[in-house]
């Protein structure tokens, strides 16, 4: 019984797998057009005058800048500012967590698309596989008359099953383009933002240095 299933199941041909790469590159679509959005609108433009009015102590302008904004840069400069009281040991570790939870939120689904970039071709290979049996079980189980053109009839099958590998690689690739496009963005990002801290608390620490030369 079990090798009946079996031989039924190989039989089924490359059909249902071409349609499961369908869905398969909806939701990869999908993925990419959310995350899109995400990324651009959760970014600070300006974010190099940012840095430089934060190395000034301009908390006002850093403010006003960051206001109404979400992400991992406007993130960093709000929970950094309101960790100042507080000193600059502080705004460190405010700073390394609002980071490490950022950075979670702009990760989200990204990982669907390097799954989909690393195997959607072997599910393709796998639909040409079995649209190669079923292809040379059809010839094998053909009536003698009909195997004059079998050849022909072998390779109408193999090219169709073929389209499977096709397909999968049409999924792929696109899928790992978009995943390392959206890896890059969020390094530049992570950078920025890295930026943003450290001119801070630079700021901080110069202030520090000062009080301690007045006090002594």
């Amino acid at each position: 019984m079990l090798t009946n299933l079996l031989h039924g199941f190989t039989l089924l041909g490359e059909e249902w797998v071409l349609w499961i790469l369908i869905a398969l590159s909806v939701i990869s679509v999908a993925v990419m057009i959310e995350r899109l959005v995400f990324f651009a609108t959760n970014s600070v433009p300006g974010a190099d005058e940012l840095a430089r009015r934060l190395a000034a102590g301009d908390i006002e302008y850093a403010r006003k800048a960051v206001e109404g904004r979400r992400g991992l840069e406007a993130g960093v400069v709000r929970e950094a500012l309101n960790a100042t009281d507080k000193g600059p040991e502080s705004v460190d570790e405010v700073i390394a967590s609002t980071m490490a939870q950022e950075k979670i939120r702009y990760e989200s689904w990204l990982s669907i698309l390097g799954t989909l970039g690393n195997n959607a071709p072997f599910i393709g290979l796998f639909g040409t596989v079995l649209g190669i049996i079923r292809a040379f079980n059809d010839l094998a189980n053909a009536p003698p008359a009909a195997k004059a053109g079998g050849a022909t009839a072998v390779m109408s099958g193999i090219s169709g099953a073929l389209v499977a590998t096709a397909v999968g690689l049409a999924v792929a690739i696109p899928a790992v383009v978009a995943y390392n496009f959206f890896m890059r963005w969020l390094k530049r990002l992570n950078s920025s933002a890295t930026s943003l801290s450290h001119a801070w608390q630079g700021h901080l620490k110069a202030v520090r240095e000062e009080s301690k030369k007045e006090a002594a």
